[in-house]
């Protein structure tokens, strides 16, 4: 059955906190890249329900920003690519046990998380934001704001750690189609959705029947996402980050990321993102 192309745009829960995976003892020699070149196949873990970063097109392909990226660098470091579907929580578990090479699929690094991995360098730049209802705004004007309100999202993210630090009831769905959680939002079922902001600007834009909004000059939290590695690997996210400014400056990131995102996310956004907050 074809995957559908909305599916968990908004609450893949990339910046989870729970299972970050149990990391193995680190080997006193780093043959991460050895082995991708002696295989010649660079194996990488991805969700393919995350729309735009690793999503199923009409055609039932694997696509999406990370994946198109993670595409591109294999393809220069003159090797094959194959994908590993999972969870987030096992995507990262993959990392772990080294199932898999990196895993590619909106990845930004929590404080617990770094302590077992590390990122590449960034291939997309944001900040976070807010869903609302079009009509009152869900009642909400900043994050103080978030004290009662019912907040959606997927079960252990950073994002619902947030809305429970602001007081607001969480509201949790698993593996939910974008259109339930912007029509929860419009209905009341729920108030606010609180998400990375390019994906949460896409989402409202593929579904304008639905009435709900970002919640505008409320931005928060700029940050940046990348490849995830497994700690010590340096030789492997070496070449990648090498791979990756190449990209950069021969326009690919930019090209890759306005057939997605219609604008340049490989660069830090113009939006002054003042206001830095933690779950």
């Amino acid at each position: 059955m074809k995957k559908s192309v909305f599916a968990i745009i908004l609450v893949s829960g990339l910046f989870a906190l729970a299972a970050c995976g149990q990391g193995s003892s680190k080997t006193s020699e780093d043959n991460s890249l050895k082995q991708v070149e002696d295989k010649k196949e660079m194996v990488v873990a991805t969700s393919g329900t995350l729309f735009p970063a690793s999503y199923y097109n009409d055609d039932n392909q694997l696509v999406g920003y990370d994946v198109d990226v993670a595409k591109e660098v294999a393809k220069r470091l003159g090797v094959d690519i194959s994908f590993k579907e999972y969870n987030v929580d096992g995507q990262i578990t993959a990392v772990s046990k080294q199932a898999v090479d990196f895993a590619a699929n909106d990845f930004g690094i929590t404080k617990e998380r770094e302590k077992k991995f590390s990122l590449s360098d960034p291939i997309k730049y944001s900040f976070d934001s807010m869903i609302v209802r079009q009509k009152d705004n869900s009642g909400i004007a900043s994050l103080e704001d978030l004290k009662g309100k019912k907040a959606a999202g997927e079960p252990n993210t950073s994002y619902m750690k947030l809305a429970e630090k602001y007081g607001a009831e969480l509201v949790t769905y698993d593996n939910a189609t974008n259109d339930q959680y912007l029509t929860d939002v419009a209905n009341g079922r729920t108030d606010v959705i609180l998400n990375d902001y390019y994906l949460q600007k896409m989402s409202v834009a593929a579904l304008p029947d639905i009435p709900v909004k970002i919640l505008e000059n409320v931005y928060f939290n700029a940050n940046s996402s990348g490849f995830l590695f497994k700690k010590g690997h340096d030789a492997l996210e070496g070449k990648v980050n090498e791979t990756l400014k190449q990209m950069k400056e021969d326009g690919t990131l930019k090209t890759i990321s306005e057939g997605y995102f219609q604008t340049d996310v490989s660069v830090k956004p113009k939006e002054e993102i003042a206001e830095t907050v933690s779950e």
